[in-house]
């Protein structure tokens, strides 16, 4: 019997970047241009690991204006031009609803610092309490490392096998699997329908 269900918020609960054009439209918006491009991947990469955890994103925009000579507006934001760019998945909040009803649920999910706060204020969200949160920020450590899954593993009081995790990356799934954990696979390509599949499984899967 599922007990208890973590979402990924990225891709599953709320629509970011994942399969979409949005952040080729962002390099755009902030002038990387073709010549640009690699050197601009090269830093990001250089910091992608970091700011899922302990560094703050909003640090990065000095270091591309110092080293790729990008310019800024005064006082911008990379995090809120970030969270600006993301949208509801109202697809999903009806599942949510009915699985709240027989469950706990809970986020387990990478963010940068100071992020889920401000996806909170933006009412991204469906209107529901969620009884746990695993934020990589606050916790120190990111998908799909198995710390991560530990951590939310001992938060929740269950039997490994009674926890379903829904995420959108196959590669996050691979450690839940090995530790007994349920896990469905989102698709960000097409909410609507994943949506609906992700209600029937919960069906299939929630008494077994």
């Amino acid at each position: 019997m599922i007990k208890f269900v973590y979402f990924d918020v990225g891709g599953v609960v709320i629509r970011d970047f994942e399969e979409t054009d949005k952040w080729n439209i962002f390099k755009k918006d902030i002038g990387i241009t073709e010549s640009l491009e690699q050197p601009f991947m090269d830093l990001w990469n250089e910091y992608k690991e970091r700011i899922g955890i302990d560094f703050d994103v909003d640090n990065l925009p000095a270091i591309f204006a110092q080293k790729l000579g990008i310019s800024f507006p005064k006082n911008y934001s990379l995090l809120d031009d970030f969270v600006s760019r993301f949208e509801k998945n109202k697809s999903i909040w009806p599942v949510i609803n009915v699985i709240k009803e027989t469950c706990r649920i809970g986020l387990l999910t990478d963010m940068y610092p100071r992020m889920l706060p401000k996806i909170i204020e933006r009412n991204l969200f469906s209107p529901v309490n969620w009884d746990v949160i695993i934020d990589s920020s606050k916790v120190g450590c990111r998908k799909p490392h198995e710390q991560i899954y530990r951590i939310a593993q001992g938060k929740v009081g269950v039997q490994n096998e009674e926890i379903l995790f829904i995420d959108n990356l196959t590669k996050n799934l691979v450690v839940p699997k090995k530790l007994g954990w349920k896990t469905f696979l989102y698709d960000p390509n097409n909410f609507e329908q994943s949506s609906i599949d992700l209600g029937k499984y919960f069906d299939q899967i929630r008494v077994l």
